[in-house]
Protein backbone atom coordinates (compact mmCIF):
# COMPACT_ATOMS: atom_id res chain seq x y z
CA UNK A 1 0.00 0.00 0.00
CA UNK A 2 1.28 3.49 -0.76
CA UNK A 3 0.19 6.83 0.60
CA UNK A 4 -2.23 7.30 -2.24
CA UNK A 5 -4.19 4.37 -0.80
CA UNK A 6 -4.27 6.21 2.54
CA UNK A 7 -5.53 9.44 1.05
CA UNK A 8 -2.24 11.20 1.81
CA UNK A 9 -0.57 13.65 -0.59
CA UNK A 10 2.38 12.27 -2.53
CA UNK A 11 4.72 14.16 -4.82
CA UNK A 12 5.17 12.17 -8.04
CA UNK A 13 8.28 13.39 -9.86
CA UNK A 14 9.21 12.13 -13.29
CA UNK A 15 11.44 9.07 -13.39
CA UNK A 16 12.67 9.78 -16.92
CA UNK A 17 16.21 10.73 -15.90
CA UNK A 18 16.70 7.61 -13.80
CA UNK A 19 18.43 6.21 -16.85
CA UNK A 20 21.75 5.93 -18.61
CA UNK A 21 22.53 8.34 -21.42
CA UNK A 22 23.01 5.56 -23.94
CA UNK A 23 19.31 4.63 -23.71
CA UNK A 24 18.56 8.06 -25.19
CA UNK A 25 21.36 8.02 -27.77
CA UNK A 26 20.18 4.58 -28.94
CA UNK A 27 16.71 6.05 -29.28
CA UNK A 28 18.04 8.94 -31.38
CA UNK A 29 19.98 6.61 -33.67
CA UNK A 30 17.01 4.26 -34.05
CA UNK A 31 14.73 7.16 -34.96
CA UNK A 32 17.23 8.22 -37.60
CA UNK A 33 17.66 4.70 -39.02
CA UNK A 34 13.94 4.01 -39.15
CA UNK A 35 14.05 1.08 -36.72
CA UNK A 36 12.62 2.81 -33.63
CA UNK A 37 9.07 1.57 -34.25
CA UNK A 38 9.91 -2.09 -34.70
CA UNK A 39 8.00 -4.25 -32.24
CA UNK A 40 10.45 -5.56 -29.67
CA UNK A 41 10.50 -7.84 -26.65
CA UNK A 42 12.93 -7.29 -23.79
CA UNK A 43 13.28 -9.66 -20.85
CA UNK A 44 14.74 -9.26 -17.37
CA UNK A 45 16.60 -12.26 -15.98
CA UNK A 46 19.75 -13.22 -14.18
CA UNK A 47 22.25 -15.74 -15.48
CA UNK A 48 23.11 -16.94 -11.98
CA UNK A 49 22.12 -16.48 -8.37
CA UNK A 50 24.58 -14.88 -5.95
CA UNK A 51 27.12 -17.47 -4.90
CA UNK A 52 25.67 -20.00 -2.51
CA UNK A 53 22.07 -18.75 -2.71
CA UNK A 54 19.39 -21.33 -3.38
CA UNK A 55 16.60 -19.05 -4.65
CA UNK A 56 15.95 -15.42 -5.46
CA UNK A 57 13.01 -13.22 -4.46
CA UNK A 58 11.23 -10.87 -6.86
CA UNK A 59 10.80 -7.50 -5.18
CA UNK A 60 10.28 -3.97 -6.40
CA UNK A 61 7.57 -4.79 -8.94
CA UNK A 62 5.19 -2.27 -7.44
CA UNK A 63 7.90 0.39 -7.59
CA UNK A 64 8.59 -0.51 -11.22
CA UNK A 65 4.94 0.10 -12.04
CA UNK A 66 5.14 3.51 -10.38
CA UNK A 67 8.31 4.30 -12.31
CA UNK A 68 6.83 3.30 -15.66
CA UNK A 69 3.69 5.30 -15.00
CA UNK A 70 5.73 8.41 -14.18
CA UNK A 71 8.30 8.05 -16.95
CA UNK A 72 7.72 11.23 -18.96
CA UNK A 73 9.76 14.17 -20.17
CA UNK A 74 8.57 17.58 -18.97
CA UNK A 75 9.94 20.94 -20.09
CA UNK A 76 12.56 21.04 -17.34
CA UNK A 77 13.97 17.65 -18.33
CA UNK A 78 13.84 18.44 -22.03
CA UNK A 79 15.61 21.73 -21.32
CA UNK A 80 18.39 19.89 -19.51
CA UNK A 81 18.86 17.49 -22.43
CA UNK A 82 18.80 20.39 -24.88
CA UNK A 83 21.28 22.47 -22.87
CA UNK A 84 23.74 19.58 -22.65
CA UNK A 85 23.32 18.87 -26.37
CA UNK A 86 22.70 15.22 -25.54
CA UNK A 87 19.96 14.83 -28.17
CA UNK A 88 18.93 16.49 -31.40
CA UNK A 89 15.73 18.43 -31.97
CA UNK A 90 13.64 15.66 -33.56
CA UNK A 91 14.43 13.29 -30.69
CA UNK A 92 13.51 15.92 -28.10
CA UNK A 93 10.22 16.49 -29.94
CA UNK A 94 9.56 12.74 -29.86
CA UNK A 95 10.27 12.57 -26.12
CA UNK A 96 7.93 15.48 -25.39
CA UNK A 97 4.97 13.24 -26.17
CA UNK A 98 6.40 10.04 -24.72
CA UNK A 99 4.33 7.70 -22.59
CA UNK A 100 4.92 3.96 -22.43
CA UNK A 101 2.02 2.38 -24.34
CA UNK A 102 3.23 -1.20 -24.47
CA UNK A 103 2.70 -4.30 -22.33
CA UNK A 104 4.63 -5.67 -19.38
CA UNK A 105 4.33 -9.19 -18.02
CA UNK A 106 6.24 -10.56 -15.08
CA UNK A 107 6.53 -12.76 -12.05
CA UNK A 108 4.27 -11.22 -9.40
CA UNK A 109 6.06 -9.53 -6.52
CA UNK A 110 7.12 -11.90 -3.76
CA UNK A 111 7.50 -14.88 -6.10
CA UNK A 112 10.80 -16.76 -6.11
CA UNK A 113 13.00 -17.06 -9.18
CA UNK A 114 16.03 -18.96 -10.49
CA UNK A 115 18.77 -18.52 -13.12
CA UNK A 116 17.16 -17.79 -16.48
CA UNK A 117 13.71 -17.05 -15.05
CA UNK A 118 12.12 -14.36 -17.28
CA UNK A 119 10.94 -12.37 -14.28
CA UNK A 120 9.81 -9.41 -16.39
CA UNK A 121 8.96 -9.07 -20.09
CA UNK A 122 8.56 -5.65 -21.70
CA UNK A 123 6.85 -5.48 -25.11
CA UNK A 124 6.38 -2.45 -27.33
CA UNK A 125 8.29 -0.54 -29.94
CA UNK A 126 12.05 -0.59 -29.58
CA UNK A 127 11.98 3.12 -28.80
CA UNK A 128 9.59 2.92 -25.87
CA UNK A 129 10.92 -0.34 -24.42
CA UNK A 130 14.61 0.52 -24.51
CA UNK A 131 14.05 3.69 -22.48
CA UNK A 132 12.88 1.69 -19.46
CA UNK A 133 15.95 -0.54 -19.15
CA UNK A 134 17.95 1.32 -16.52
CA UNK A 135 15.14 2.29 -14.17
CA UNK A 136 13.67 -1.23 -14.21
CA UNK A 137 17.03 -2.85 -13.52
CA UNK A 138 17.99 -0.40 -10.78
CA UNK A 139 14.76 -1.09 -8.90
CA UNK A 140 14.66 -4.86 -9.34
CA UNK A 141 18.36 -5.42 -8.66
CA UNK A 142 18.28 -3.46 -5.41
CA UNK A 143 14.92 -4.53 -4.04
CA UNK A 144 15.29 -8.21 -4.96
CA UNK A 145 18.71 -8.33 -3.27
CA UNK A 146 17.30 -6.92 -0.04
CA UNK A 147 14.23 -9.16 -0.20
CA UNK A 148 16.40 -12.26 -0.70
CA UNK A 149 18.47 -11.37 2.36
CA UNK A 150 15.29 -10.66 4.31
CA UNK A 151 13.83 -14.01 3.30
CA UNK A 152 16.89 -15.88 4.53
CA UNK A 153 16.77 -13.96 7.81
CA UNK A 154 13.06 -14.72 8.09
CA UNK A 155 13.79 -18.42 7.71
CA UNK A 156 16.49 -18.21 10.37
CA UNK A 157 14.27 -16.28 12.78
CA UNK A 158 11.35 -18.68 12.56
CA UNK A 159 8.34 -17.22 14.34
CA UNK A 160 10.32 -14.46 16.05
CA UNK A 161 9.65 -10.94 14.75
CA UNK A 162 12.22 -9.06 12.67
CA UNK A 163 12.70 -5.29 12.77
CA UNK A 164 14.34 -3.47 9.86
CA UNK A 165 16.74 -0.84 11.22
CA UNK A 166 19.04 -0.02 8.31
CA UNK A 167 18.11 3.54 7.37
CA UNK A 168 21.35 5.01 8.69
CA UNK A 169 23.44 2.47 6.80
CA UNK A 170 22.43 3.38 3.25
CA UNK A 171 21.25 6.24 1.04
CA UNK A 172 18.14 7.91 2.41
CA UNK A 173 16.00 7.00 -0.60
CA UNK A 174 17.44 3.49 -0.83
CA UNK A 175 16.50 3.06 2.84
CA UNK A 176 12.81 3.49 2.03
CA UNK A 177 13.00 0.99 -0.81
CA UNK A 178 14.95 -1.42 1.41
CA UNK A 179 12.28 -1.24 4.11
CA UNK A 180 9.63 -2.10 1.54
CA UNK A 181 11.65 -5.01 0.14
CA UNK A 182 12.44 -6.30 3.63
CA UNK A 183 8.73 -6.35 4.44
CA UNK A 184 8.05 -8.40 1.30
CA UNK A 185 10.82 -10.80 2.34
CA UNK A 186 9.39 -11.42 5.80
CA UNK A 187 10.29 -8.55 8.13
CA UNK A 188 7.55 -7.26 10.39
CA UNK A 189 8.39 -3.62 11.15
CA UNK A 190 10.75 -0.80 10.20
CA UNK A 191 12.41 2.05 12.05
CA UNK A 192 12.19 4.25 8.94
CA UNK A 193 9.26 6.66 9.20
CA UNK A 194 9.41 7.53 5.50
CA UNK A 195 8.80 3.85 4.70
CA UNK A 196 5.96 3.75 7.20
CA UNK A 197 4.43 6.85 5.63
CA UNK A 198 4.86 5.77 2.04
CA UNK A 199 4.00 2.06 2.30
CA UNK A 200 2.05 1.76 5.57
CA UNK A 201 4.65 -0.58 7.08
CA UNK A 202 4.38 -0.75 10.91
CA UNK A 203 7.09 1.36 12.56
CA UNK A 204 9.02 0.89 15.81
CA UNK A 205 11.64 2.72 17.85
CA UNK A 206 12.37 3.91 21.40
CA UNK A 207 15.83 5.20 22.34
CA UNK A 208 19.58 4.94 21.69
CA UNK A 209 22.63 4.98 23.93
CA UNK A 210 22.79 8.75 23.54
CA UNK A 211 19.57 9.09 25.52
CA UNK A 212 21.08 7.21 28.45
CA UNK A 213 24.30 9.20 28.27
CA UNK A 214 22.32 12.44 28.21
CA UNK A 215 21.05 11.83 31.74
CA UNK A 216 22.98 11.98 34.99
CA UNK A 217 22.23 8.34 35.75
CA UNK A 218 20.90 5.33 33.90
CA UNK A 219 17.97 5.29 36.34
CA UNK A 220 17.07 8.86 35.35
CA UNK A 221 17.10 7.88 31.66
CA UNK A 222 14.91 4.81 32.23
CA UNK A 223 12.52 6.82 34.39
CA UNK A 224 12.13 9.51 31.74
CA UNK A 225 11.47 6.92 29.02
CA UNK A 226 8.95 4.96 31.08
CA UNK A 227 7.12 8.10 32.16
CA UNK A 228 6.89 9.15 28.51
CA UNK A 229 6.26 5.86 26.70
CA UNK A 230 4.82 3.66 29.45
CA UNK A 231 6.02 0.49 31.10
CA UNK A 232 5.50 -1.46 27.87
CA UNK A 233 8.48 0.29 26.29
CA UNK A 234 11.83 -1.30 25.42
CA UNK A 235 14.79 -0.21 27.54
CA UNK A 236 18.35 -0.38 26.18
CA UNK A 237 20.42 -2.14 28.83
CA UNK A 238 23.99 -2.41 27.51
CA UNK A 239 25.26 1.18 27.82
CA UNK A 240 27.19 0.32 31.00
CA UNK A 241 26.76 -2.86 33.06
CA UNK A 242 24.00 -5.11 31.71
CA UNK A 243 23.20 -6.83 35.00
CA UNK A 244 22.83 -3.55 36.86
CA UNK A 245 20.82 -2.05 34.01
CA UNK A 246 18.33 -4.93 33.96
CA UNK A 247 17.85 -4.62 37.73
CA UNK A 248 17.29 -0.89 37.43
CA UNK A 249 14.94 -1.33 34.46
CA UNK A 250 12.63 -3.65 36.38
CA UNK A 251 12.75 -1.42 39.46
CA UNK A 252 11.72 1.59 37.37
CA UNK A 253 9.15 -0.02 35.06
CA UNK A 254 7.97 -2.86 37.26
CA UNK A 255 7.53 -6.51 36.33
CA UNK A 256 5.39 -5.55 33.33
CA UNK A 257 8.32 -3.95 31.51
CA UNK A 258 7.78 -4.56 27.79
CA UNK A 259 11.29 -5.49 26.71
CA UNK A 260 14.99 -4.94 27.11
CA UNK A 261 17.34 -4.50 24.18
CA UNK A 262 20.90 -5.84 23.98
CA UNK A 263 23.10 -4.22 21.31
CA UNK A 264 26.61 -5.54 21.99
CA UNK A 265 28.68 -8.37 23.40
CA UNK A 266 28.21 -12.11 23.25
CA UNK A 267 24.50 -12.07 22.51
CA UNK A 268 23.99 -15.78 23.13
CA UNK A 269 25.57 -15.70 26.57
CA UNK A 270 24.10 -12.36 27.61
CA UNK A 271 20.58 -13.31 26.47
CA UNK A 272 20.61 -16.41 28.70
CA UNK A 273 21.86 -14.42 31.68
CA UNK A 274 19.34 -11.62 31.15
CA UNK A 275 16.46 -14.08 30.80
CA UNK A 276 17.41 -15.75 34.06
CA UNK A 277 17.72 -12.39 35.79
CA UNK A 278 14.40 -11.11 34.49
CA UNK A 279 12.63 -14.26 35.64
CA UNK A 280 14.22 -13.99 39.10
CA UNK A 281 13.03 -10.39 39.33
CA UNK A 282 9.49 -11.41 38.47
CA UNK A 283 9.55 -9.90 34.96
CA UNK A 284 8.72 -13.21 33.35
CA UNK A 285 6.83 -11.63 30.46
CA UNK A 286 9.49 -9.05 29.61
CA UNK A 287 10.87 -9.77 26.16
CA UNK A 288 14.49 -9.69 24.99
CA UNK A 289 15.35 -7.89 21.77
CA UNK A 290 18.82 -8.22 20.26
CA UNK A 291 20.53 -6.05 17.66
CA UNK A 292 24.23 -5.50 16.75
CA UNK A 293 25.25 -6.25 13.13
CA UNK A 294 23.09 -9.33 12.75
CA UNK A 295 22.81 -11.37 9.58
CA UNK A 296 21.04 -14.64 8.82
CA UNK A 297 23.90 -16.70 10.25
CA UNK A 298 23.99 -14.77 13.52
CA UNK A 299 20.21 -15.04 13.78
CA UNK A 300 20.38 -18.80 13.21
CA UNK A 301 23.06 -19.11 15.89
CA UNK A 302 20.63 -17.55 18.36
CA UNK A 303 17.81 -20.00 17.63
CA UNK A 304 18.26 -21.73 20.99
CA UNK A 305 18.68 -18.47 22.91
CA UNK A 306 15.83 -16.88 24.88
CA UNK A 307 15.48 -14.09 22.33
CA UNK A 308 12.09 -12.73 21.33
CA UNK A 309 12.90 -10.39 18.43
CA UNK A 310 15.75 -9.25 16.22
CA UNK A 311 16.70 -5.85 14.83
CA UNK A 312 18.76 -5.91 11.64
CA UNK A 313 20.39 -3.02 9.80
CA UNK A 314 23.58 -3.05 7.75
CA UNK A 315 23.52 -6.64 6.53
CA UNK A 316 19.89 -6.38 5.46
CA UNK A 317 20.05 -3.17 3.43
CA UNK A 318 23.23 -4.34 1.69
CA UNK A 319 21.77 -7.70 0.70
CA UNK A 320 23.82 -9.60 3.28
CA UNK A 321 26.94 -9.50 1.15
CA UNK A 322 25.13 -9.47 -2.21
CA UNK A 323 23.83 -5.93 -2.85
CA UNK A 324 22.70 -6.71 -6.41
CA UNK A 325 21.14 -9.67 -8.19
CA UNK A 326 23.04 -9.10 -11.46
CA UNK A 327 19.78 -8.94 -13.41
CA UNK A 328 20.02 -7.91 -17.05
CA UNK A 329 17.55 -6.49 -19.59
CA UNK A 330 18.02 -8.08 -22.99
CA UNK A 331 16.33 -7.82 -26.36
CA UNK A 332 15.11 -11.36 -27.13
CA UNK A 333 12.79 -10.80 -30.10
CA UNK A 334 12.02 -8.09 -32.64
CA UNK A 335 10.11 -7.54 -35.86
CA UNK A 336 11.85 -7.11 -39.22
CA UNK A 337 9.84 -3.98 -39.97
CA UNK A 338 7.61 -1.46 -38.26
CA UNK A 339 4.45 -2.98 -39.72
CA UNK A 340 2.00 -3.78 -36.89
CA UNK A 341 1.58 -7.35 -38.13
CA UNK A 342 5.25 -8.02 -38.82
CA UNK A 343 6.20 -11.35 -37.17
CA UNK A 344 8.65 -11.42 -34.30
CA UNK A 345 11.89 -13.30 -34.68
CA UNK A 346 14.20 -14.39 -31.86
CA UNK A 347 17.46 -12.52 -31.32
CA UNK A 348 20.19 -13.17 -28.78
CA UNK A 349 23.68 -12.15 -27.85
CA UNK A 350 26.15 -14.88 -28.88
CA UNK A 351 29.49 -13.43 -27.81
CA UNK A 352 32.14 -15.60 -26.22
CA UNK A 353 32.11 -16.15 -22.47
CA UNK A 354 29.27 -16.32 -19.98
CA UNK A 355 27.29 -13.35 -21.28
CA UNK A 356 25.21 -15.24 -23.83
CA UNK A 357 21.42 -15.23 -23.75
CA UNK A 358 18.56 -17.33 -25.10
CA UNK A 359 16.47 -15.70 -27.81
CA UNK A 360 12.70 -15.73 -28.14
CA UNK A 361 9.67 -14.46 -26.25
CA UNK A 362 9.46 -16.76 -23.25
CA UNK A 363 6.88 -18.15 -20.90
CA UNK A 364 7.72 -19.72 -17.53
CA UNK A 365 6.08 -22.34 -15.37
CA UNK A 366 6.99 -24.31 -12.29
CA UNK A 367 6.66 -28.08 -12.47
CA UNK A 368 5.54 -29.82 -9.30
CA UNK A 369 6.23 -33.34 -8.14
CA UNK A 370 3.61 -35.84 -7.02
CA UNK A 371 3.55 -34.23 -3.57
CA UNK A 372 2.90 -30.74 -4.87
CA UNK A 373 6.47 -29.57 -4.24
CA UNK A 374 8.28 -27.59 -6.93
CA UNK A 375 10.88 -29.64 -8.80
CA UNK A 376 11.89 -27.51 -11.80
CA UNK A 377 11.61 -24.07 -13.39
CA UNK A 378 10.48 -24.58 -16.97
CA UNK A 379 11.19 -21.82 -19.52
CA UNK A 380 9.99 -22.11 -23.10
CA UNK A 381 9.35 -20.21 -26.33
CA UNK A 382 6.82 -22.49 -28.02
CA UNK A 383 3.37 -23.65 -26.94
CA UNK A 384 2.90 -24.21 -23.22
CA UNK A 385 2.47 -27.92 -22.48
CA UNK A 386 -1.06 -28.63 -21.21
CA UNK A 387 0.20 -30.01 -17.90
CA UNK A 388 1.93 -26.67 -17.17
CA UNK A 389 -0.89 -24.34 -18.19
CA UNK A 390 -2.12 -23.88 -14.63
CA UNK A 391 1.41 -23.42 -13.27
CA UNK A 392 2.53 -20.44 -15.36
CA UNK A 393 4.34 -17.75 -13.43
CA UNK A 394 4.03 -14.57 -15.47
CA UNK A 395 1.04 -12.29 -15.01
CA UNK A 396 0.02 -9.08 -16.82
CA UNK A 397 1.40 -5.97 -15.11
CA UNK A 398 0.85 -3.27 -17.74
CA UNK A 399 -1.55 -3.49 -20.68
CA UNK A 400 -1.44 -0.92 -23.49
CA UNK A 401 0.42 1.41 -21.17
CA UNK A 402 -2.05 1.09 -18.30
CA UNK A 403 -1.02 -0.50 -14.99
CA UNK A 404 -3.29 -3.48 -14.30
CA UNK A 405 -1.60 -5.13 -11.33
CA UNK A 406 -1.80 -2.76 -8.37
CA UNK A 407 -1.99 -4.67 -5.09
CA UNK A 408 -1.44 -4.11 -1.37
CA UNK A 409 2.10 -4.76 -0.15
CA UNK A 410 0.78 -7.48 2.15
CA UNK A 411 -0.32 -9.45 -0.91
CA UNK A 412 3.29 -9.62 -2.12
CA UNK A 413 4.46 -10.57 1.37
CA UNK A 414 1.89 -13.38 1.64
CA UNK A 415 2.77 -14.56 -1.86
CA UNK A 416 6.41 -14.85 -0.88
CA UNK A 417 5.63 -17.02 2.13
CA UNK A 418 3.48 -19.27 -0.06
CA UNK A 419 6.11 -19.51 -2.82
CA UNK A 420 8.89 -20.27 -0.36
CA UNK A 421 6.85 -22.95 1.36
CA UNK A 422 6.31 -24.64 -2.01
CA UNK A 423 10.04 -25.20 -2.55
CA UNK A 424 11.99 -28.29 -1.47
CA UNK A 425 13.07 -28.20 2.17
CA UNK A 426 16.69 -27.71 1.17
CA UNK A 427 15.77 -24.19 -0.03
CA UNK A 428 15.81 -23.00 3.57
CA UNK A 429 19.30 -24.27 4.33
CA UNK A 430 21.72 -21.42 4.99
CA UNK A 431 24.73 -23.43 3.94
CA UNK A 432 26.11 -22.66 0.50
CA UNK A 433 24.61 -24.65 -2.31
CA UNK A 434 23.27 -24.67 -5.85
CA UNK A 435 19.83 -23.27 -6.81
CA UNK A 436 17.23 -25.51 -5.28
CA UNK A 437 15.44 -25.87 -8.64
CA UNK A 438 17.06 -26.51 -12.03
CA UNK A 439 16.00 -24.32 -14.95
CA UNK A 440 14.95 -26.38 -17.95
CA UNK A 441 14.53 -24.83 -21.41
CA UNK A 442 11.95 -26.39 -23.73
Amino acid sequence: MNTADLGLPVAVPSTALFTDQYELTMLQAALRSGTADRRSVFEVFTRRLPEGRRYGVVAGTGRVLDAVENFHFDETILGFLRERAILDGPTLDWLADFRFRGDIWGYPEGEVYFPGSPIMRVEGTFAEAVLLETVILSILNHDSAVAAAASRMSVAAGARPLMEMGARRTHELAAVAASRAAYVGGFHTTSDLAAGFRYNIPTVGTSAHAFTLLHDTERDAFTAQVQTLGSGTTLLVDTFDVTEAVRTAVEVAGPNLGAVRIDSGDLLLIAHRVRQQLDELGATKTKIVVTSDLDEYAIASLAAAPVDAYGVGTQLVTGSGHPTCSMVYKLVARADSDAPDAPLRPVAKKSMGAKTSVGGRKWAARRLDEYGVAEAEIVGTGPVPPELTDHQLQVPLVSDGTVVAREPLDAARDRHFAARSGLPLSATQLSRGEPVLPTEYV
